[in-house]
């Protein structure tokens, strides 16, 4: 369902919940999402939409291909 494109915090964070990612738990300067012995930083709330370019970059980090987030 959602298209690579920018994208709300919020909606972020309830998709990657659906591929089975815990939090947002708190550490350091970010929050991060937690799947087993992975962390994916997430970005602080603003105003604004998360970018194409951040969220691509966010998706390499949680290991989670096009495809499958295409999917949702």
């Amino acid at each position: 369902m959602p298209k690579l494109s920018p994208i709300k915090r919020k909606d972020l964070i309830y998709y990657l919940r659906q591929l089975g990612f815990d939090g947002p738990i708190s550490g350091g300067n970010h929050q991060y999402l937690k799947k087993d012995s992975l962390k994916v930083r997430i970005p602080n709330p603003h105003q604004g939409e998360i970018s194409k370019n951040l969220l691509i970059r966010i998706l390499k980090q949680a290991n989670v291909e096009r495809e499958i987030w295409e999917d949702l």
